[in-house]
């Protein structure tokens, strides 16, 4: 396997230690490993380093999506030749199923799958199975299922130019892959057919495949990018076409997984019954009976993951297939695992299964849910530990569990190759702190440099925002509730000056590159609890690292013990930087880096007057966009058609 490293930077300071030390640990046999840098030494490209030395595909964990949106970028950037992907959980939306017999209320699930991330994920699981140098960047959305990676690429079609094929053939193998025919306007996960030329738009969103078919023989194959202003066929030998849904289950073993779940419906209504629970037998019963009929003749149901351990064929009380396997299918334990962030990280992937489990028992409980819907859940922590196998934690404040896993094997990264030090910390009192927060951003607003303001809960944040705008400030808030793929955009807009200052909660801390921050406020600093406590402060404090004038104000009436912790680890750190540059004759330069395209630009259609011809991707999109924006309207939800109309102006000004 061959990654190709492409950086106009080499590794210094404790860079090249680092490498080393985390490279010949791993050759040497080490499963786990520490990197523990502070904020700007540049752990990023050390990873990089590290997965060029061992060339192995390399699964990045992130705790939430906004770094894991960075980190994709930054190891795209520095791997263009290889197969880099992103993958998070693809809902803009996401209200689990629920029940609370409290008040009798039932909570139907309700997402909105966002098709974008769908394509990316769908990106990352075919490459997992055709190449070997792949890197993906995800969220803990990684130890969720998906379905059997050996089914998948068992059902997957394979095309070769030559081979006989009548159309007629592939549009029902096209069919039981879950793809949907759609011949005047098809999007990813649909087909069209003109005369003897069938167009497949592949899952991954990025290409789609051109079958010319004469003679029931396949006389051309060609990719063709449907996200370009003119795109060129590539013409190709052969191509392996996987399904456009990821839990897909064949026709056969389709019907013996329908008589399992009925059998498992007979066990639970003899169960109801015995307990005399009528309501809840007649509940299933209603539930099983129309999935079944949907699943016989459709090969899919609304809520299908809630069967996967049938259709998977697992043993009850199995772990579920997902992300972690698709390596493990391909490639063994012969991979890479980073967790970014790890002592944010590992406490999602340790407590994602408790309240699954909860809630899904409720559900069974009251016959709205087979037993079997238990087993779809995320991986246990130990589960996931047994499918990992070489992992590196980072962190600039790794907990105690990554230390002593990974004992005595810990790469310290403390200096910055920049030389920039700590940021100086200061603690004020919470009187007027609005007012005081205010004249501190408009000083840096003055010097051209941008501020975080940290505050406690989302509606704070919002209305902190908006009081700062009042005062004249270009101000925006940033928390969970802000879509995915909008977060790095108002990123980018703090970077570029459009705005001023961000305020936000937790989404701000760990790992994000924002070098022309040069002032962070943290309000209510002395409220300790997990947003306030020392590693958090610490993260947060880290964020003013990459800027020679960073300072961060704590407005606190007293000083906890996280404060006083989080002040004497940052005025340590900063000693050693400063010694390091003395005995260097280092002047210390802040980070330059360039503002490049977001995420969704990166991954936008590109609008010039070529791409809006008739049948470019660009106005496929837009005309997508179209039709959901009318349909919003026409079920009279006016505020989310006038989001996509503002989404519809934005992919149109693009070309200007």
């Amino acid at each position: 396997m061959k990654f190709s490293l492409v950086s106009t930077f080499r590794p210094t300071g404790d860079q090249p230690r680092a490498i080393e030390t985390l490279v010949q640990n791993f050759e040497r046999g080490a499963k786990a490993q520490t990197l523990l840098g502070v904020t700007g030494s540049g752990k990023t490209f050390t990873m990089a380093n590290v997965i060029e030395r061992l060339r192995r595909p390399t699964l990045v964990i992130s705790h939430n999506k906004t770094l894991a949106a960075q980190l994709y970028q930054e190891f795209k950037g520095f791997f263009p030749k290889n197969a880099v992907h992103y993958f998070v959980s693809y809902y803009d939306y996401y209200q689990p199923e629920a029940y609370l017999p409290a008040s009798d209320t039932y909570i139907e699930k309700d997402a909105k799958i966002n098709e974008l991330i769908d394509s990316l994920r769908h990106g990352a699981t075919a490459s997992l199975l055709t190449r070997d140098d792949v890197i993906i960047v995800a969220s803990v959305s990684c130890i969720y299922g998906i379905g059997d990676p050996e089914e998948y690429e068992k059902v997957a079609i394979a095309l070769r130019r030559g081979e006989p094929l009548k159309q007629k053939n592939l549009f029902g193998r096209l069919a039981l892959l879950q793809y949907r025919r759609n011949n005047l306007d098809p999007r990813q996960g649909e087909f069209r057919a003109r005369e003897n030329r069938v167009e497949i738009f592949l899952p991954s969103g990025e290409e789609k495949l051109a079958i010319d078919i004469t003679e029931n023989r396949i006389i051309m194959l060609a990719l063709v990018r449907t996200n370009q202003a003119d795109p060129q066929p590539r013409d190709i030998e052969t191509f392996k076409v996987f399904p456009a849904k990821h839990f897909v289950t064949p026709r056969a073993k389709l019907k013996l997984a329908i008589r399992n779940i009925k059998a498992e419906l007979a066990a639970q209504l003899a169960k109801f019954k015995k307990e005399e629970k009528f309501l809840e037998a007649e509940r299933i019963t209603q539930r099983t009976n129309f999935d079944m009929e949907m699943l016989e003749h459709t090969g899919t149901v609304n809520g299908i993951e809630n069967y996967s351990r049938h259709l998977s064929f697992r043993e009850p009380g199995s772990p579920p297939f997902t992300l972690i396997d698709y390596f493990r299918h391909r490639f063994g334990s012969d991979f890479l695992t980073f967790i970014d962030e790890s002592h944010a990280s590992i406490p999602q992937l340790r407590g994602m299964v408790r309240g699954d489990r909860a809630r899904k028992e409720i559900l069974v409980e009251y016959g709205f849910r087979l037993p079997s819907a238990i087993d779809n859940r995320p991986l246990a922590f130990p589960e996931f530990n047994e499918r990992i196998d070489r992992t590196l934690f980072v962190s600039a404040t790794p907990a105690p569990y990554e230390l002593l896993r990974s004992k005595p094997h810990i790469a310290e990264q403390l200096i910055r190759p920049t030389g920039v030090l700590d940021p100086r910390v200061e603690v004020r009192p919470t009187k007027r702190q609005i007012e005081n927060v205010i004249a501190e951003v408009k000083k840096r607003i003055a010097k051209n440099e941008r501020s975080l303001v940290m505050a406690l809960t989302k509606r704070l944040a919002e209305d902190i925002a908006a009081y700062l705008a009042e005062a004249g400030i270009k101000a925006e808030y940033i928390h969970s509730e802000v879509k995915t793929l909008d977060r790095p955009d108002i990123l980018k807009k703090l970077r570029e000056g459009t705005h001023d200052v961000l305020v936000g909660i937790n989404l701000l801390r760990e790992g994000l590159d924002i070098p022309e921050v040069s002032f962070i406020a943290i309000l209510d600093a002395d409220k300790e609890g997990f947003l306030r406590n020392e590693t958090t402060l610490l993260q947060i404090i880290g964020r003013a690292a990459r800027h020679t004038d960073g300072s961060v104000i704590l407005y606190a009436d007293s000083v906890t013990e996280s404060m006083r912790k989080a002040m004497d680890e940052t005025a340590r750190r900063r000693a050693i930087q400063e010694q390091y540059n003395c005995e260097r004759g280092i002047t210390p330069q802040g980070i330059r880096r360039a503002i490049g395209k977001t995420l969704l630009e990166e991954l936008a259609p590109q609008t010039d007057e070529d791409a809006l011809l008739p049948g470019g991707a660009t106005r496929e999109l837009i005309a997508s966009l179209e039709r959901e924006m009318k349909r919003a309207s026409k079920e009279m939800n006016f505020e989310l058609a006038a989001r996509i109309r503002d989404r519809i102006r934005k992919y149109r000004s693009f070309r200007r």
